[in-house]
């Protein structure tokens, strides 16, 4: 009997998880450990929308409170609109060093929907951080968007959106919605010409919609009063073409933009060497300081 017993309770909670379990998603299960300095504080999990029972997360990570509002960095991860987690992401201590706030920013993934959900989600998250300013002690005046791969494309789309709602519907706001810079690492500017598995899974039902793939493309979007730009990609990168960077600096450079692009000579997909990523990341820090971080 007690045999029967136990056989029917494994066998009832394999169904309730079999109930439960929802599509599987690819994810980076790498976690990163985030050390902060002394005062500083963690907020995890904070949820910045809600959209069909999903609920959009970021970490933040803020400076002891004083009298001062401070900047704050947006990141978000990369992995092809379609893999990673926000705890895969570490590499901060240089901005929590300037006494910057960050926020890690997870969005929905290609498999739980299709373009344009990851850009409503980026703009959401922007949002959530400039209507809570104040009560973070963040300055909505020098917010920083940043992210590599797919997230170098969101975030080069969230941040030259600037005030324009097309994607907000999920987060309507009244505040003016700008960033004081975007820092792109090795991003997809022009997502119709990037052939990929990927990119067409991202897109779904608007793959070789012309109309919509340029409004969710960098490359379409720059214009005059976009926010400084600093770009950077290695010329041996085999995923996302080197071309890509160079055409968005191009597009820059015409439109009259604040825009430093950065060449890593032999640079494989957000592979760089040692002293290469030293270069890197003290060329973002002093472009940052340019513009008024």
């Amino acid at each position: 009997m007690k045999s029967l017993i136990l056989s029917f309770s494994l066998l009832a909670s394999a169904q309730l998880a079999h109930c439960q379990a929802g599509p599987p998603i690819p994810t980076d299960s790498t976690v990163k450990v985030i050390p902060v300095p002394k005062g500083f504080t963690k907020q995890i999990d904070v949820v910045y929308t809600r959209v069909n029972g999903w609920d959009g997360r970021m970490d933040l990570y803020l400076p002891p409170a004083g009298s001062a509002p401070t900047p704050i960095i947006i990141n978000i991860h990369g992995g092809g609109w379609n893999k990673g987690t926000k705890e895969s992401q570490s590499g901060f201590s240089g901005f929590f060093r300037k006494g910057y706030a960050v926020a890690n920013v997870e969005y929905r993934l290609s498999q739980q929907a299709t373009a344009p959900a990851a850009v409503q989600d980026v703009r959401c998250a922007l949002i959530y951080l400039i209507n809570n300013a104040k009560k973070l002690n963040i300055d909505p005046n020098k917010i920083v968007i940043m992210g590599a791969s797919a997230g170098g494309h969101l975030a080069l789309v969230g941040g030259l959106l600037e005030n324009d709602h097309r994607f907000d519907t999920n987060c309507p706001t009244k505040e003016k919605v700008k960033v004081l810079a975007i820092v792109d690492k090795y991003g997809i500017t022009n997502a119709g010409t990037w052939a990929s598995k990927s990119g067409k899974q991202w897109l779904g039902a608007h793959y070789g919609d012309e109309a919509f793939i340029q409004s969710v493309s960098p490359l379409y979007l720059v214009k005059k009063t976009s926010p400084p730009t600093f770009i950077v990609h290695g010329d041996a990168d085999p995923t996302v073409p080197y071309s890509q960077s160079v055409d968005l600096h191009d597009k820059l450079v015409k439109m009259g933009v604040k825009t430093e692009f950065l060449t890593v000579p032999g640079g494989q997909h957000g592979k760089f060497p040692a002293e290469e990523n030293k270069r890197v990341n003290e060329a973002i820090m002093k472009f940052l300081t340019e513009v008024g971080l």
